[in-house]
């Protein structure tokens, strides 16, 4: 379990909290080395043909884009995201001392992957609509460089305070705010070893892929002790990894120990994604 990065680094807790509270997410690049993504972009490559062959192993999040989640262990950089200095620092900073992580997944659009409906990941909690307060983010690391062409994700700036009702989940805002976040719109373009963090409230969407490439993306989901998005995953690490993990991550792992790892089956299908915004 190596680490790739220099343990000195530092990072203003008011600066990333400014970010996430301003924007509603904030990057590092050149956080790893490329070719420690391109570990990780071999990793994705061959978890995604594992779990295509499980039934609930790979979930559509619309046409030609799935979602999938996976066990820590099989990513071969986990270890080296979760003692990043830069990760520590911006769950400390928003999250408390006692932060969760609570999910590892990776998104890929295929060439032909549409335009998303401007969303959220989940409700807004009342952490947040009453107590003005982020209580989870979700880390985003690219596994190629991504060019307009591969449908980039797009972020509405500021909007993880927005409140609307009536929605399907709680997730996806009516179509008479959508000119709202059109004209916010910020398309992100990550490169290999670039890492970012934001609030899954922060509206966003991912756009139509138009190249013959994919655009994978790692996600690691982090909670707040308050939080509950631990109930929607299964987060499984055997008793032999725990053990070998130093307490700086296992400390901060909510997850189910198993003598042998078990494909996750996933449930929560979101309707509303399945379909392209048109």
């Amino acid at each position: 379990m190596s680490t790739v990065h220099a343990p000195q680094e530092t990072h203003e807790p008011a600066d990333l909290l400014r970010g996430l509270y301003g924007d509603g997410i904030i990057g590092l690049k050149g956080a790893f080395p490329r070719d420690w993504a391109a570990r990780m972009s071999e990793d994705i490559e061959t978890l995604f043909a594992e779990a295509r062959q499980v039934p609930g192993g790979a979930l559509p999040r619309g046409p030609q884009r799935w979602y999938v989640e996976v066990h820590p262990e099989r990513i071969r950089g986990f270890v080296d995201i979760v003692t990043h200095p830069w990760f520590v620092a911006v769950c400390e900073a928003v999250l408390g001392p006692d932060y969760r992580i609570v999910e590892v997944g990776f998104d890929v659009p295929f060439p032909g992957a549409a335009d998303q409906p401007w969303h959220r990941d989940f409700a807004a909690p009342e952490a947040t609509t009453k107590g003005r307060r982020l209580n989870s983010l979700a880390f985003n690391l690219t596994a190629v460089d991504t060019i307009p062409e591969m449908g980039p994700f797009e972020v509405a700036p500021g909007t993880q305070w927005d409140e609307f009702e009536g929605c399907a989940r709680g997730m996806f805002p009516p179509r008479e705010l959508w000119p709202r976040y059109i004209a916010r719109a910020v398309q992100k373009l990550p490169r290999m070893g670039d890492i970012s963090a934001r609030s899954a409230l922060t509206i966003h969407r991912g756009t139509a892929n138009r190249s013959d490439q994919s655009r994978p993306v790692l996600v690691v989901g982090v909670d707040a002790p308050d939080a509950t998005n631990a109930n929607h995953h299964d987060l499984q690490v055997t008793r032999r990894y725990l053990e070998a993990l130093p307490p700086r991550v296992s400390e901060h792992l909510t997850c189910r120990v198993v003598d042998a790892l078990a494909p996750v089956v996933q449930h929560h299908t979101i309707e509303g994604l399945l379909k392209p915004a048109y």
